[in-house]
């Protein structure tokens, strides 16, 4: 059975940036998120035998989210210039390592990542999805694992109802009524983790919860 391994670039990149020192070059230019994410990708193939693989980004300009809900990501600051010049050169590193590089307009890395994973159950492999984007926990399933290679966290179903206290398949409903500030998405008001959690084991879907 082949294995897919799909890697967040985007996640990463952020991660990589903020947790690593002001690494330069001898020219002076930002390399620290260059290097944290080259390393997690090495790291990631020495752990995981994967026939196939691909490092996904998001691409640049909006996406349909964005025509939903135009408060989306809104409070965000600006990308930082340290950030931006790495991109293009994580980019080209990436590829020279051998791996795909995935963007698509219109939509974020993490829709890439959905559709493939879909595809890739559907045919019948399994799926490593890499990333510290907690969203993405509702693809996992049987033959499907989410890894954090930054926190060393490896969730399969058991263990992302352990973390979050509903299964995969009730994510989006958990997070709808949470909300999430880091997507400036308001959820239900004074309803917390705990709260979601009590309602969701009660009613089962948020489609119950609503009638």
């Amino acid at each position: 059975m082949p294995t897919l391994l799909l890697v967040d670039g985007s996640s990463y990149l952020y991660r990589a940036f903020h947790a690593l020192p002001d690494l330069r070059n001898s020219a002076g230019e930002p390399t620290g998120a260059v290097r944290g994410v080259l390393s997690m990708l090495r790291r990631l193939e020495s752990d995981y035998k994967a026939e196939y693989r691909a490092c996904v980004f998001d691409a640049k300009g909006k996406t349909f989210r964005d025509d939903w809900f135009p408060d989306y990501k809104a409070q965000r600051p600006s990308m930082p210039d340290d950030l931006r010049a790495q991109i293009e050169p994580l980019h080209e590193a990436v590829k020279a390592e051998g791996w795909p590089l995935l963007m698509e307009d219109g939509v974020e890395a993490d829709d890439v990542i959905g559709t493939l994973t879909r595809q890739a159950v559907a045919a019948g492999w399994e799926v490593v999805i890499s990333t510290g984007d907690k969203d993405l926990t509702q693809l996992v399933q049987p033959g499907v694992r989410w890894v954090n290679t930054m926190s060393e966290e490896v969730l399969d179903e058991a263990g992302v109802t352990a973390k979050f206290g509903v299964p995969p398949n009730l994510i989006v409903d958990y997070l709808t009524l949470i909300g999430d500030t880091v997507d400036n998405v308001p959820g239900v008001e004074k309803c917390g983790p705990k709260t979601a959690v009590k309602w969701l084991t009660e009613y089962g879907t948020l489609d119950n919860l609503i009638a």
